[in-house]
């Protein structure tokens, strides 16, 4: 007999119908601070300081629009979840997430980005789960994340592939993660696609303007514990005393359920 028909846990958010807390003729609407999940869409979405919500109505598609609040350090994360690869009992197989989205500025005032998985996540005060300064990787938090970080505290800034645990960085990744040596160009569409299997190992993909993603990273050593349940995020978060334009077309979030009686 079948333990159950939706063994899938699937979410896919392309912003095309009007939640009540955003505006339908694309005015901005504020975020509210520090009072953990806001509902967009399917999707949840927490911040450092308020910031606003509005929709893109001069491009095809469902694109939402979010500024963040003006002070250095302010952030924004969209958030789904939570995703095991792997379990004790039955289920597991894996899980992924693939987001597309853009950011404004200039070289000197991009945001920081983070996007893939990550275990940790503060819902008043959420933290980037891995920063870039200088020539160094810091991982955040306690848990396991995979993913990519952008952060222009770095002397090069570039998107770079990661794996992490318990404050540290894993096989393949270490203090410096891996360089996509991509062009950052605002105003341009980025697609991300983060990839974990079963056994903990996982893969890293970057696309630009429409082109094929790219594998960036291949971490083919374990370095997050299956069992262990991660939520797809989406965050940025300002380098400057100044609000950032941070514009999202999708976020997708792909696992499997645990079926055992426990």
């Amino acid at each position: 007999m079948a333990r159950g028909t939706f063994g899938e846990i699937k979410v896919f958010e392309d912003f095309l119908h009007f939640e009540d807390n955003i505006a339908a003729t694309g005015l901005a609407t504020a975020i509210v601070n520090g009072t953990g999940y806001i509902s967009v869409g399917d999707l949840g979405l927490v911040s450092v300081n308020e910031g606003s919500l509005a929709w893109t109505i001069d491009e095809p598609g469902g694109i939402l629009a979010i500024t963040t609040d003006t002070g250095d350090d302010d952030n924004v994360c969209l958030i789904a979840g939570r995703f095991q690869p792997g379990a004790a009992g039955l289920g597991g197989g894996g899980c992924e997430t693939e987001w597309r989205f853009k950011f404004d500025g200039a070289a000197t005032t991009f945001p920081a980005i983070y996007v893939g998985f990550s275990e940790t996540m503060v819902f008043d005060t959420p933290v980037m789960p891995a920063e870039f300064a200088t020539a160094t990787m810091t991982y955040n938090g306690t848990g396991g994340m995979v993913g990519f970080n952008l952060d222009i505290d770095g002397t090069i800034d570039d998107f770079r592939a990661l794996q992490g645990d318990a404050a540290a960085g894993g096989t393949g990744s270490g203090t410096t993660g891996v360089r996509a040596s991509e062009t950052l160009t605002a105003d341009e569409w980025y697609v991300a696609r983060v990839e974990i299997d079963q056994a903990g190992t996982s893969r890293c993909y970057l696309g630009h303007k429409g082109g094929q993603l790219d594998l960036i990273g291949d971490f083919t050593t374990a370095g997050i514990t299956s069992t262990d349940q991660q939520y797809a995020v989406l965050m940025a978060e300002n380098r400057t005393a100044a609000a950032r334009v941070f514009e999202v077309d999708y976020g997708y979030g792909h696992g499997w359920r645990d079926w055992r009686n426990t």
